[in-house]
C-alpha cells in the first residue's frame, strides 16, 4: 500500500532506555519538575505519560505533603494504564499500588462509584490512590466540598477534554481547586488543542502551569524497535465494504484496529451491527465464540489461518463490560488479532501490539486523527512499522484539488505530531453524485487593515507576544465567529477591529484597552504576514491578504505528493519519503516562523552560549520545547543558523547547476 507519509527513524533507543530510577527520557524530563504544584505534560500517545504520573505522584506522597492521589481518565479501558506497577525493581523507591476497591475503572466493581469516591476522602485511612473516569469525577464533585481536595493530587489524563467554557465540568473543577484549595494538579495530553475553538484553560489559569513538552520526533526517533510510521489516504467508489472485500487494504496478518464510520456519516450503510458482521465475513468463517470475553475466532478464507476478533461496537451493557474487562486483562500478543470499534479504542487505549489503524470515513477532528495514530505507535519487539490508513469515499473533485487537500492534511498531522497547535484543513469532500463544490482548499482571499504598529508598552503585553502568540492565534483562527466571518461577507474591518479584539479580551480580561490594541496588532500581523502578502490599498493603507484561515499549514512549503495510483476504481495518493532529518527540519522551520531573532543575535548566541550549553550538557542540543525561555532562545539561534546554511547550500547548488549548463 502507498502512504501519504513514510517517516523513517534512527532507532537510537534513547526514548525507551531507562536511567537509574527506571525512567525513560520523557519521564525523566517530567520528574525534574516534580515539585511544581501545577504541571502540564504535552506528550504523544505511547510516550509513557502514565508511568511519568506514577513517579510524580509517589514523590509527592512521600516528600511533598500530599496525602492522597486521584487519577481521572476519559473511559474505563484507559484505566488499565494505571494498574499496579512494579517500580522498585527498576530503581525507584516505591511501587504504584491501587486497591481494587478504589480502582473505579475496574468493571468488576460497577456499582456505587460516586459513593466509593466519597468514601476514599471521608473514611479511608491507609489507601492513598484512586483511579476513576472523568464522568465519575464530575458526578462526585457535585456532592463534595472543594476543601476536601486540600493536600490532594488530582491528575487528569487526556486533558484536552477540559475547556475554559462555563459549562465544562472538568474545566470548572480545575478552576475551583486552583482558586480555593492547595491541591496539586497534573494535566496530561497528547494534543493540547480542541476542535471547537474553545481554549482548554483560561489564560490566567494556564499561566500558573509549568509545561513539559515532548513530541513525536523525540519519541519515535528514540524507539528501539519501531522504525517507521506510515499515513495513507485511500479513495474508493461505491460502498466501503466492497473496497474491503475486493482489495488487500485490510491486512489480517497485522494486528489491526478498524474504526467503522459514524452511523450518521455518508460512509455508513445504516446498520453498524450489519457492518461488523460483513467485515467478519470478509475476514473469514466463524469457527467459535468465547462468550465470556466476546472474542470471535474466524478461519481466514485464503489459507485457513485462525484470526481472533473483538467487537467493540456492541451496545448491550453486560457484553460491553465483559469485553472491557477482557481488554484490561489481556497481556499476550496472541490474545487478539483485530479489534472492530466505533467510538472507542481511540485516545489512551493501550494495545502495544497494534500495528495498523484502519479508519473509515472522513474525520472532522484533527485531535481524533492524532489520537488514533497513537494507538499503533507503541514500541514493542517485532514491530518495525506502524500504519494509519484513512479510507474515504472518492470525492467529486479534480485530482489537483484532492492532492492539495491531502497535502494540507498531511502537513497538519505532521505539525500536530510535533505538538504544534494547528487548525486542521476542512475536508469538505462530497462523494460522487453531489452537486455541491466537492472540496474546499482555495479559501476566500480577504483583507485586513493594519495601522501603524504600536510598540509593546507593558511587561504583560511583552510576555503575551513572546510566549503566547502561537496559542492565541490558534484560539482566534478556530473561533466560530472568525470561521463564519471569513467564510461569508463580513467586512475585513469588522473582523479586524471588532471580532478579534473581543476574543483577545475574553482570553486576557486583565488587559486594558491600550494593551488589547497592542496585542491585537501583533497577533494579526504575525498571523497574516507569515505566508501572506502585503499590498497597498487605494488610500495608501497597508493591506494584508489572508490566503486561508489555517494556522501553520500554508507556512510549510512542502510538497509530499509523489504519485496517484489506481485503487478500487478510484485512487490512492502516495508520497515522497519523509525521513527523520526532514521531520526535524519541519520542526525547526515552524519554530523559525514564530521567532523574532536577528541574524546578528543568532550568530552571537551560536558561537557563544550555544556551544557552552552543548559542552555543559554532554553534547545535547537545546530544544525549542524546553521549559526555560533562555534555552528555547538558544534553540531558535540553532534553527536560524541551520536553516540559513541550508538555504545557502541550495543556492550554491542551483548556481553550480546553472554553470554546468
Amino acid at each position: 500500500m502507498g502512504n501519504i507519509v513514510d517517516i523513517a527513524y534512527e532507532r537510537t533507543g534513547l526514548s525507551t532506555q531507562v536511567n537509574e530510577l527506571g525512567m525513560r527520557e520523557m519521564q525523566s524530563l517530567v520528574y525534574e519538575a516534580r515539585e511544581k504544584q501545577y504541571l502540564l505534560i504535552k506528550a504523544p500517545p505511547a510516550s509513557g505519560k502514565s508511568r511519568a504520573l506514577m513517579f510524580l505522584a509517589l514523590d509527592k506522597l512521600k516528600h511533598q505533603g500530599i496525602k492522597r492521589v486521584v487519577v481521572s481518565v476519559p473511559e474505563k479501558t484507559i484505566g488499565r494504564s494505571f494498574n499496579n506497577t512494579d517500580l522498585k525493581t527498576h530503581g525507584f523507591f516505591d511501587d504504584w499500588l491501587v486497591a481494587p476497591y478504589f480502582n473505579l475503572c475496574d468493571v468488576s466493581y460497577e456499582r456505587a462509584k460516586t459513593d466509593r469516591f466519597k468514601e476514599f476522602f471521608f473514611h479511608s485511612t491507609n489507601v492513598r490512590i484512586l483511579v476513576c473516569t472523568h464522568s465519575t469525577l464530575r458526578n462526585a464533585m457535585k456532592e463534595m466540598m472543594d476543601e476536601k481536595f486540600n493536600d490532594t493530587l488530582l491528575a487528569i489524563d487526556e486533558f484536552h477534554h477540559a475547556s475554559a467554557a462555563e459549562d465544562s465540568g472538568l474545566g470548572d473543577i480545575v478552576r475551583r481547586l486552583m482558586s480555593g484549595t492547595n491541591a496539586h494538579i497534573i494535566a496530561m495530553t497528547g494534543s493540547y488543542f480542541r476542535g471547537d475553538g474553545v481554549p482548554i484553560l483560561r489564560p490566567e489559569d494556564e499561566e500558573r502551569f509549568h509545561r513539559v513538552t515532548y513530541n513525536y520526533y523525540q519519541q519515535l526517533n528514540g524507539y528501539k524497535y519501531l522504525k517507521s510510521l506510515g499515513i495513507g489516504y485511500h479513495f474508493y467508489q461505491g460502498n466501503y465494504l466492497e473496497a474491503l472485500a475486493n482489495t488487500d487494504i485490510l491486512d489480517t496478518d497485522k494486528k489491526t484496529i478498524v474504526h467503522i464510520p459514524s452511523v450518521n456519516s455518508r460512509a455508513a450503510t445504516g446498520d453498524k451491527y450489519d457492518e461488523v458482521k460483513i467485515i467478519m465475513d470478509i475476514i473469514g468463517e466463524r469457527v467459535s465464540t468465547d462468550y465470556e470475553n466476546r472474542v470471535y475466532t474466524l478461519r481466514r478464507k485464503s489459507d485457513g489461518k485462525l484470526i481472533k476478533v473483538v467487537d467493540l461496537v456492541e451496545d448491550k451493557a453486560d457484553e460491553r463490560i465483559r469485553v472491557q474487562g477482557f481488554l484490561q486483562r489481556m497481556n499476550s500478543k496472541d490474545a487478539i488479532d483485530i479489534i472492530i470499534a466505533l467510538g472507542t479504542a481511540k485516545e489512551g487505549f493501550d494495545w502495544q501490539w497494534c500495528e495498523r489503524c484502519l479508519t473509515i470515513g472522513v474525520r472532522g477532528s484533527l485531535t481524533e486523527v492524532v489520537q488514533i495514530i497513537g494507538r499503533c505507535t507503541r514500541d514493542c519487539p517485532g514491530k518495525e512499522h506502524a500504519q494509519f490508513t484513512n479510507l474515504i469515499a472518492a470525492p467529486e473533485a479534480t485530482q489537483e484539488k484532492v492532492e492539495i487537500a491531502v497535502n494540507d492534511m498531511l502537513k497538519a498531522i505532521t505539525a500536530s505530531l510535533l505538538m504544534e497547535q494547528v487548525m486542521a484543513p476542512v475536508w469538505s469532500f462530497r462523494s460522487k453524485g453531489y452537486d455541491e463544490e466537492a472540496i474546499g482548499g482555495d479559501g476566500d482571499r480577504r483583507t485586513l487593515i493594519i495601522e501603524g504598529l504600536k510598540p509593546l508598552s507593558t511587561e504583560r503585553t511583552k510576555h503575551i507576544v513572546a510566549n503566547d502568540l502561537a496559542d492565541l492565534k490558534a484560539t482566534i483562527l478556530q473561533n466560530d465567529m472568525i470561521v463564519k466571518a471569513m467564510g461569508g461577507n463580513t467586512p475585513p474591518e469588522v473582523i479586524n477591529n471588532v471580532l478579534i479584539p473581543k476574543i483577545i479580551k475574553e482570553r486576557y480580561p486583565e488587559c486594558n484597552e491600550d494593551e488589547l490594541e497592542e496585542v491585537r496588532q501583533h497577533v494579526v500581523l504575525d498571523t497574516i504576514t507569515k505566508g501572506g502578502e502585503i499590498v497597498q490599498g487605494s488610500d495608501g493603507t497597508r493591506l494584508l491578504k489572508i490566503a486561508n484561515r489555517f494556522i501553520n499549514i500554508d507556512q510549510l512549503s512542502i510538497k509530499l505528493i509523489d504519485s496517484i495510483n489506481p485503487f478500487q476504481r478510484a485512487y490512492e495518493i502516495m508520497s515522497k519519503s519523509l525521513t527523520a532529518p526532514v521531520l526535524k527540519i519541519i520542526q525547526d522551520t515552524i519554530a523559525e516562523q514564530r521567532m523574532e531573532i536577528t541574524k546578528e543575535e543568532a550568530v552571537v548566541l551560536f558561537r557563544g552560549e550555544v556551544q557552552r550549553y552543548i559542552t555543559e550538557h554532554s553534547g545535547k542540543l537545546p530544544e525549542p520545547t524546553d521549559p526555560s525561555p533562555q534555552v528555547r532562545r538558544l534553540a531558535e539561534a540553532i534553527a536560524f543558523v541551520r536553516n540559513a546554511k541550508i538555504r545557502h547550500m541550495m543556492k550554491l547548488n542551483e548556481e553550480n547547476k546553472g554553470g554546468k549548463s
